[in-house]
Formats: structure tokens, C-alpha cells, sequence
């Protein structure tokens, strides 16, 4: 999606080198860091401060190790926070108890933005926005929590408290809660995956329970409404989708909007797929009510990561073929990552996967025009190198870094180039690359790339990075570039390196 860097001519005697550095690799590199039920982080409930900010270190540390250039975290897990919310309670998974402070105090979100941001990684702040209570969770409700603050809002649905879509002040909470991370934290993009309404529960006899939005839907009913009771729920997500990504967009618009719905839109679709329920009976579109392809093609979002959790060789959900599909929808040109089932990955299952299937997976999503990299679920299996999956990323698939692709439709404006100079020791040994910003665009990023005979070399560095330090004396010239928050690359500045 990046177009290629021009070039600086400010140094005569590069003139007649036409020295071009390549466009750097564009590829989302991404994982989940899911908190709720302690699957990712902290390991447990109730840890120290320390050990918390600790384990987290060394997720991000390991994301710079496999090269990956995001991380999505998950803040609300159920109605919950993991930052220092003025709406909602203290998760339990983070400190042992609903409504509990970390001791000692600290904001997780915050601190997770500082540390992934020196490490030239994006952080996404994922969101469940109407699950109000998960099952696992084992703590009182404390008294802040909705439920017990606007009961009338919150539905008790098999195991779980859920939030009613239909109810406009529902709608309105969620967006609150939202916006209010958007617009106190440095976040680079806000992140929502399947769970709309709820998954389907079932009674004592295994049959289906409905979910209880009598009020709402009679209050839609007396109010004139004319769709059908699931489009009307379907009507009620759209909705909301819709105006998360327009207000989210007023408050910051370089706030990139993504959402990883259930990997196959409604079954059918495509059709050489079944054209039926998938192996678990499952219809995204009529038992989530997720119209996931109408947020695509009206480009409610920045980025899509469907959830393809399935093998490639696997007949009724394909990955590639799904992931084909995805692609013919996306109309608006919008950025498709789709996410993947790592922590299938050696897990001690019967149906546990290869690690070379995921590297399979990724080959498949860079044969595919459009499709501009991955996420994966979850950081558990890279924690672990489950399957040597870690290895086998950092030797073969994730070998040199990557930019994340660029989102034009935001902003398109180039950043200037920065002022370049190189300084040398004594010895002449010792070279160090020295750089500014220029001109107004905000720089997130930059691209540093040396030329040694016919050889490129790339690397990408923090913001705050603006020096650089050339170990080996046989590289012949050098550029950086600046890369803004909406992932668009600048013009180089270039400086040769004499050895004389």
C-alpha cells in the first residue's frame, strides 16, 4: 500500500549514484493479549504491581523479538476496565477482586501505551462492548458495576449479565466508556471482536434460550418500528458500529477502528463453502447478529480480522478460501488482517496444529492482493514457543521488519524529511547518524536502511529514537525517513558514508 519513498538530491555526489532505498516491507504483524479469565495477562489475579508490569515487559519484549509491530490488548473484558476508569470497576482478573485498585496503584493502560510506543509498537485497546459479566469470574459484583448502578440496562443470559443493544442508553454507555479511553490515552486503535449479542446459551433441556430483549423490542414495536425481530438486533449493532467509528473519528481521527468478526459472514458464503451451519452449528449472522460485510462495504472500519481459525485443508472453512471471499467484499479498500488460530498451535489436543501451518497461513495472506498481514490469537503460544511457532517466525516468515500498511483514506500527507548528519571519531571507525524532524506532520516512526555493495538493510525505530550508531565500516550510504500515525512514509534524506 506504500508508494515508493522519492528521493533526496541535496548531496551532489549522489547524483550520479541514483542511490534509491526500497520501500520498506508492509505487513501487520499483530497478537492478542487477552485478559479476561487471566488467559494471556497477568498470569493470575491478584499479582503484585511488579509482577504485572513485569510479565508485561516481556510480551512487548518478545513482540520486538518476532518483529511484530502491534499488540491488541484487552482493557474490557465484562463492564470492567484495566485502566483507571471513571465509569467502570477495577477488573478482578487484573487484581483478585471487582473494584480493587492495583497495590500499589498504577494505570495498566497507561504504562502498556509508554512501553509499547518505545518500542516502535502499536497498541490497540480492545473492548467487549456488551458483555457485562463473564462466568469465570469469581469475585463479588462490586457496587459501581452497572448491574447493580442501571440494572434495568443489564440481562442475566444463561451464565452471563449482558448488556441489552437495544436499549439507546446502552448504546450510549458503551460509547461513553469507549470514547473515554480514545480520547485520555495514546492508544493507536481501538479494537472490538465477535461478540455482539451473546453467544447462543442453552436451557437444561439443550434448548436454545433467546436472548431477553422483550422491553426493548416492544419499545421498538410501539415506536413504529417495522423490521423483523433479528434485523432489528442486527439494525441495533450496525448502529452502534457506525457511530463508534464516526466518533471515534471526530475525537482522533488517526485512531485506526478494527473489528475481528466470526470468520464466515453467514453461511453460504462463499458458496463453494457449506451452505449450511458450520461444524458447530453456528450462524454468525443470525444468532450474533453480525452484519460484518455491511460494515466493510460501508466502511465503518480501518481494519478487518476476521477470525479464520480453521486449516487451510479444512473442506467446509478454508482458510484461503475464506480469506478470498473477505477480499471480493472489501470494496472501500479498507485493510484486511485476518486473525489466526495460533494457540491451536501444539496445544496438547487431539486437534491440535503444526506450527508450520501457521506459517502456511501467513505465505497464503501474502499471495493474496489486498490481504496486508495477520494477527494472532493468542500471545500465550509466542510466550511459550508452543511448537517452535516462535522459532519458526523469527527464522523464516518474520525475518526482517515491517512497517505496518499505511491507511490513505485518513490522511495522506507526507512527513517531512528530516535533517540528516553523520558524525565521525577520530579513528573514523565509530560513524553515528544523527537526525530532526521537520516540517508539521507528527512523526511516529523511522526508517533507517544502510547500503553495503548491492545490499539493503532496514530498520525501524521509535520516534525517539534519532540517533544510530553504523557498526559495520564497509556500508556505503544511509537514509531515514519519517513514517506519520496514519502509516504514510516520507521522503529520504540520504548521506554517504566515507571510509576513508
Amino acid at each position: 500500500m506504500s508508494s515508493r519513498p522519492r528521493v533526496s538530491q541535496n548531496v551532489k555526489s549522489l547524483d550520479k549514484n541514483h542511490i534509491i532505498p526500497p520501500s520498506p516491507t508492509r505487513e501487520f504483524r499483530g497478537a492478542w493479549i487477552a485478559t479476561v479469565a487471566n488467559i494471556d495477562w497477568p498470569s493470575k489475579p491478584g499479582l503484585p504491581t511488579a509482577q504485572q508490569k513485569t510479565e508485561l515487559i516481556a510480551m512487548l519484549d518478545r513482540a520486538v523479538q518476532l518483529k511484530l509491530n502491534a499488540v491488541i490488548l484487552q482493557v474490557r473484558t465484562g463492564c470492567d476496565a484495566f485502566y483507571s476508569s471513571p465509569y467502570e470497576p477495577w477488573s478482578e482478573y487484573l487484581t483478585g477482586k471487582m473494584g480493587k485498585a492495583p497495590e500499589p496503584n498504577y494505570d495498566p493502560l497507561a504504562f502498556a501505551v509508554e512501553e509499547a510506543h518505545k518500542r516502535g509498537l502499536e497498541l490497540h485497546a480492545w473492548f467487549n462492548p456488551f458483555r457485562a459479566h463473564h462466568p469465570q469470574a469469581k469475585s463479588a459484583i462490586s457496587p459501581n458495576h452497572i448491574s447493580k448502578t442501571h440494572p434495568e440496562l443489564v440481562k442475566r443470559y444463561g451464565k452471563y449479565l449482558w448488556l441489552d443493544p437495544g436499549e439507546k442508553a446502552v448504546q450510549e454507555y458503551s460509547l461513553k466508556v469507549i470514547l473515554d479511553v480514545v480520547n485520555r490515552y495514546d492508544i493507536d486503535g481501538v479494537h472490538i471482536d465477535d461478540y455482539f449479542y451473546p453467544y447462543p446459551e442453552r436451557d437444561k433441556q439443550h434448548r436454545t434460550i433467546d436472548f431477553p430483549d422483550e422491553p426493548s423490542w416492544q419499545a421498538y414495536l410501539r415506536s413504529g418500528g417495522q423490521n423483523s425481530r433479528s434485523d432489528w438486533r442486527r439494525e441495533n449493532i450496525n448502529t452502534f458500529v457506525q457511530h463508534l467509528y464516526e466518533d471515534i473519528k471526530i475525537a482522533k481521527p488517526w485512531v485506526k477502528v478494527g473489528i475481528s468478526p466470526f470468520g464466515v459472514w453467514q453461511p453460504g458464503y462463499p458458496k463453494q463453502l457449506a451452505n449450511k451451519e458450520d461444524a458447530r452449528g453456528f450462524n454468525a449472522y443470525e444468532q450474533l447478529y453480525a452484519d460484518s460485510r455491511k460494515w466493510l462495504e460501508n466502511g465503518w472500519l480501518d481494519y478487518l480480522s476476521p477470525q479464520l481459525y480453521w486449516k487451510i485443508e479444512q473442506v467446509q472453512q478454508s482458510y484461503p478460501v475464506l480469506l478470498n471471499w473477505w477480499l471480493e467484499q472489501n470494496t472501500k479498500g479498507r485493510n484486511i488482517w485476518p486473525g489466526m488460530f495460533t494457540s491451536r498451535v501444539a496445544n496438547n489436543s487431539s486437534t491440535a496444529w503444526p506450527a508450520k501451518e501457521i506459517l502456511s497461513q501467513i505465505q497464503i495472506t501474502r499471495g493474496y492482493s489486498g490481504a496486508g498481514g495477520n494477527v494472532h490469537y493468542s500471545m500465550k503460544p509466542l510466550m511459550q514457543n508452543r511448537g517452535g511457532i516462535s522459532d519458526l517466525l523469527t527464522k523464516d516468515v518474520y525475518a526482517t521488519p515491517a512497517l505496518v500498511p499505511a491507511s490513505p483514506w485518513l490522511d495522506n500527507t507526507l512527513p517531512g524529511k528530516p535533517s540528516l548528519d553523520i558524525q565521525k571519531d577520530a579513528t573514523g571507525k565509530r560513524i553515528q547518524l544523527n537526525w530532526k524532524p521537520t516540517g508539521e506532520q507528527k512523526v511516529w516512526l523511522w526508517v533507517m536502511q544502510t547500503k553495503k555493495a548491492d545490499k539493503w538493510t532496514t530498520n525501524i525505530l521509535p520516534v525517539k529514537q534519532t540517533s544510530y550508531v553504523l557498526n559495520d565500516t564497509q556500508i556505503e550510504s544511509a537514509t531515514v525517513s519519517a513514517v506519520t500515525r496514519y502509516g504514510t512514509q516520507g521522503t529520504s534524506a540520504i548521506v554517504e558514508v566515507k571510509n576513508d
